[in-house]
């Protein structure tokens, strides 16, 4: 199998003139490219500032495929100092801004960035690791800051808002995404200028977006869904994104949709969940919301039902990573159905292998998925061999279990490593954890496996729930009699134990090694 490659060996192509230039170029400079707050911006003006962003980094000595690294929450300024960078032919690294100094420390070191783009509230992360840093670096400070550094103002005092984009390679460096692994040392996963191609793909073939309509994402841009589907296909579409800059919850996520009642709404289940626990989901903007779309962590059928319940818009579930930037699989508002994430994109190809190595063609057989599209990235950096595990041949191994029906829908059982067999056969945690969060009073849950005295895996079900402990009993036990109801008797936890919070990460995936660590049996 190989899919079409949108661009040949050798061709020329700059990711922000791909972004920017066929709006500008179609007469939508006027459109608004950016609401903010109360503050708009157009495609126009963006331009500008992209183009100033551009000429000040040249006029530091920033050369094609250095690294600019942004510790910035979410702002116009974000935005044209990334597209920035990489019509200069630099390589832009939006980093998690929450990330701890030991997490800085290793990557601005292992970037080698020459810039860093910074807001004053994180300033202090950065003086705590700046003489342990191994090479020096310029830094720009959004907001406030001493005299130490160059704010963003006096950064792009005097510079052009004309630019020539770098006349770089469709497979030059473009940007880095660092993954938010939930072990060890995050890996950058390198991209190239084409891989922005597919940004708008979703948008447009598969949700119906046109020039003028409004986009959102609750996740912040530094994560691969809101870069992919906002920053990238949000301004390739001629839509209108829509940015926060604080960190998200329910009421804040509210705030910003009965404010600019956008047309597209990406989400992760955790906020989904949260919106319907607070009332929010309950306004009226949320109803004249198009399309919701979830990604990060699988859709629990629960959730999709009580959303559509309340809301009457259904979520489409999809599923991508930091590797391929953009989803692979999606469900579409034509082509959805409860419980699946949908299926494989048309700009995509998709197939499941078996441990083996074998590809599977059988219904309803789990499998380990292998994605291959043009915005796969290239490699991750500095990772030879982990690279050379996961891709081949420009497939990338996800590493997460799926299936397939006959009609063609794809269901994410998680990570593959997550699968557990008992007595002999395998069960999938977010199978078991559907029917559990039916379950009146249980908030949240998830499965592990864990082994008994005999040595043998059993499962072991975590619950959040505001019951009291006197009242645990014989929620436990309504629990079993669920999950006994509607699945095999090997597939009901033998144990389960009650738990104040389900440790997950930014995106909302469960780190299962933390209940691990935390709640030993």
């Amino acid at each position: 199998m190989t899919v079409l490659r949108v661009t040949q060996d050798g061709a020329k192509l700059n990711a922000t003139e791909a972004i920017l230039g066929p709006n500008l170029d179609a007469g939508r400079g006027d459109f608004t490219a950016i609401a903010f707050g109360e503050s708009k911006i157009t495609y126009n003006e963006l331009d500008g500032l992209v183009n100033r962003f551009g000429n000040a980094m040249k006029a530091t000595g920033l050369e094609v495929e250095n690294r600019v690294f942004f510790m910035m929450k979410d702002t116009p300024n974000l935005v044209a100092a990334y597209l920035g960078a990489m019509k200069v032919g630099a390589v832009s690294i939006a980093y998690n801004v929450r990330a701890s100094e030991k997490e800085m420390l290793y990557a601005l070191s292992d970037s080698r960035a020459k810039i860093l783009f910074i807001d004053a509230e994180f300033l202090g992360t950065y003086r705590k690791i700046a003489l342990k840093l191994p090479r020096s670096i310029k830094v720009v400070v959004e907001g406030a800051a001493s005299g130490e550094f160059d704010n963003i103002q006096s950064f792009l005092e005097g510079q052009s808002s004309s630019l020539t984009a770098e006349d770089t390679s469709a497979d030059d460096m473009a940007f880095w995404i660092y993954t938010s692994g939930t072990t060890g040392n995050p890996k950058a996963t390198v991209h190239l200028q084409h891989d922005v191609l597919l940004g708008q793909l979703h948008l447009i073939e598969n949700l119906g977006v046109v020039p003028g309509q409004k986009v959102f994402a609750s996740s912040k841009m530094f994560f691969a869904y809101a870069l992919g589907h906002i920053l990238m296909g949000g301004l390739s579409a001629g839509a209108e994104i829509i940015l926060y800059d604080g960190w998200p919850d329910a009421n804040s996520i509210g705030r910003i949709i009965d404010k600019h009642q956008p047309d597209v709404v990406f989400s992760v289940p955790t906020f989904y969940r949260n919106m319907l626990r607070e009332g929010v989901a309950e306004l009226e903007s949320f109803k004249q919301v198009r399309h919701y779309i979830s990604a990060g962590e699988k859709l629990p059928t629960q959730l999709f039902t009580k959303w559509q319940e309340t809301t009457g818009v259904t979520i489409l579930e999809g599923i991508g990573s930091s590797e391929t930037t953009h989803l692979f699989i999606a469900s579409k508002p034509d082509a959805v159905r409860e419980g699946s994430c949908g299926k494989v994109n048309s700009w995509a190809k998709f197939m499941l292998k078996d441990d083996e190595g074998n590809e599977i063609t059988e219904p309803n057989t789990p499998g380990i998925g292998w994605a291959l599209l043009e915005s796969n990235c290239d490699r991750y950096w500095n990772r030879q061999a982990k690279s050379q595990e996961v891709i081949s041949e420009g497939w990338y191994c996800t590493g997460d279990m799926f299936s397939f029906d006959e009609d063609g829908f794809f269901y994410h059982h998680g990570r593959g490593d997550d699968m557990l067999k008992i007595s002999g056969q395998w069960v999938s945690p977010t199978e078991i954890e559907d029917v559990v969060l039916k379950v009146p009073n249980v908030d949240d849950c998830t499965i592990l496996g864990q082994a008994n005295e005999d040595g043998l895996v059993r499962l072991a079900l975590y619950v959040v729930s505001q019951k009291e402990n006197g009242e645990q009993e014989a929620l436990s036990e309504t629990i079993k009699a669920s999950v006994t109801e509607q699945l095999s008797i090997y597939k009901c936890p033998r144990n389960i134990h009650y738990i104040s919070e389900i440790p997950r990460t930014a995106t909302g995936k469960v780190q299962r090694y933390q209940l691990r660590e935390n709640h030993p049996t």
